[in-house]
């Protein structure tokens, strides 16, 4: 029995661990890399057709996302998942494919312009589609055996609808050892969703750490918090951009406008416009209520129990069509528009951007985790101009984010989740920054006493043996020069250095003492900056 470590270590996204037991190969999770890549990550030591099947969590793509390509190498196993994650899988694999395929052809365009070879998409609708053929629903609570030796029981992770902590018994050569995988664990008080659940005991447990080394500034009140800023917003004749994960975080935030609607919170702007412009979320939108019975927190399934929609309400827009989006920035009301992608990377949030984002009276909201080396984190962080469809904006719009709205537990959750489980022999700590999952491993070891392993890729463990076999070294990924969006002041400093040497050429036939005045600006200019 033996664990392979092949994602999401020492980085937040691209979750995969690889498993070999009980005559069988599998694998825990195979999530696609999202925004900046730190580490070289090893391969899956064996091809696609030789896994057996595999375990999935949930259906975020950085723990789902490289199922097509799984099965464009020849994988024909079962995907195990909860009911809701399977459902959510098969709308977002599908728009995964779609946004792989349309990124070939628009490369692929621009290549054939150079004179290059187009470009392949990692993997295409066909693929998507047969690997969603292979998923396996299951209900939480009921351990089921894939096969000998093997039980797997799902446990809500209160992360996403469908979001699960897997424990997995192993039983080969008489030897039982159990391995919790935590999956992504939820802040607690979410709306719609449960709140996580934990494993009583375990032998090992791999454990994430997104936020190991960060308490969430949490509102006394959502509601309240998220009305204050449509308030401001609207009253300076503004709309709110809120750039939201399609699947999760639109949901939640659909809960929050309905009650701050029903309730009358945001005054003298009655049966403002709240447009969700993203196929996407507008499906998963639906399967959340197909699956409230099963996911549903209490408050939630009260509402429903009175015949209310939770997410719905009058004045909700949903928008699928191109057109349909364009004429969305016609619409001048005070208005609320949430789109996908939540990082700002993709999709038909970067067109609201371009719309909206210089303009003063506005406000982009953000709601959820910005990861490194990408346009929201840009964005948050400060940036004064970004660049959109290879046009420079000017950010003159409002930026907040909205604390606490965050679907990860924060430091606190995680330890009160690993002290619930008792007997575990060795701790996992991955799918966290490096500064974040070194920071919990060392909180675990003070505060439990537990001995914990933070993995590099490529890093094995005996699991009957409890030893680690191979501990794997950090290959860093050489850094690429800036993107766009980050570039785009370092194109600005060159283009004021060429303007410089413009000055300079023509100071020629200027009098002695000019020459020496910029002569003596340029040496305090290079002296200020260490030069």
């Amino acid at each position: 029995m033996k664990m392979t470590f092949i994602g999401a270590t020492h980085e937040v996204t691209g979750s995969c661990t690889y498993i070999e037991a009980c005559g069988k190969k599998f694998l825990v999770d195979f999530g696609m890399q999202q925004g900046e890549d730190i580490f070289e990550n090893v391969q899956v030591p064996v091809s696609p057709s030789s896994i057996d099947f595999v375990l999935l969590t949930h259906a975020h793509i950085d723990h789902s996302g490289l199922l097509p390509l799984l099965y464009a190498g020849g994988f024909q196993g079962e995907i195990h998942a909860t009911e809701a994650t399977s459902n959510l899988c098969s709308v977002m694999l599908r728009d995964s494919a779609h946004i792989q395929e349309f990124e070939a052809e628009w490369r692929s365009r621009k290549a054939e312009r150079r004179g290059d070879p187009n470009y392949e998409p990692l993997y295409t609708m066909e693929d998507a589609l047969g690997a969603i053929e292979l998923f396996v629903p299951h209900q939480y609570e009921k351990e089921v055996e894939i096969c000998e030796g093997i039980k797997v029981l799902f446990r809500d992770a209160g992360h996403l609808l469908g979001s699960s902590s897997i424990l997995l018994t192993l039983t080969e050569d008489g030897v039982t050892k159990t391995i919790a995988f935590s999956g992504d664990i939820g802040n607690i008080h979410q709306p719609l969703i449960r709140d996580p659940q934990h494993f009583a005991n375990a032998d090992y447990v791999v454990m994430e750490s997104t936020y190991g080394n960060r308490i969430h500034d949490r509102p006394t009140d959502y509601t309240t918090s998220l009305a204050k800023v449509l308030q401001e917003t609207f009253d300076r004749g503004g709309s709110v951009i809120i750039p939201s994960f399609a699947v999760g975080r639109t949901q939640e935030m659909l809960y929050f406008i309905r009650h701050i609607k029903s309730e009358g919170l945001v005054t003298g702007h009655d049966g403002f416009p709240v447009y969700v412009d993203s196929p996407l979320a507008n499906e998963a939108t639906d399967i959340f209520v197909n699956n409230r019975e099963s996911c549903y927190d209490e408050e939630a399934l009260s509402f429903v129990r009175q015949g209310i929609n939770p997410i719905g309400f009058p004045d909700l827009i949903r928008t699928v069509t191109s057109n349909d989006s364009i004429a969305i920035n016609s619409d001048e009301r005070p208005k609320v528009i949430i789109s996908a992608s939540g990082m700002c990377e993709a999709g038909r949030i970067k067109h609201h951007l371009k719309h909206n984002l210089w303009k003063k009276q506005n406000t982009i909201l953000f709601v959820g985790y910005q990861a490194s080396n990408t346009l929201g984190r840009s964005l948050v962080e400060g940036a004064k101009r970004v660049k959109l469809f290879g046009e420079t904006v000017k950010v003159a719009a409002r930026i907040t984010q909205l604390p606490g709205i965050s679907g990860h537990a924060d430091v606190n959750g995680l330890l009160e989740w690993a002290k619930a489980v008792s007997g575990v022999q060795r701790f996992f700590i991955n799918h966290g920054e490096a500064s974040s999952s070194e920071s919990f491993a060392q909180r675990l070891r003070d505060e439990l006493g537990k001995d914990v392993y933070v993995p590099y890729s490529g890093a094995e463990f005996d699991i009957a043996e409890n030893v680690i076999t191979i501990d794997a070294e950090p290959i860093p990924i050489p850094k690429k020069k800036n993107s766009a969006n980050f570039s785009i002041a370092y194109s600005d400093l060159i283009a004021a250095s060429d303007r410089l040497a413009a000055l300079i050429k023509d100071s020629e036939g200027r009098t002695n003492a000019d020459m020496r005045q910029l002569t003596e600006a340029i040496h305090k200019l290079c002296d200020s900056w260490k030069l």
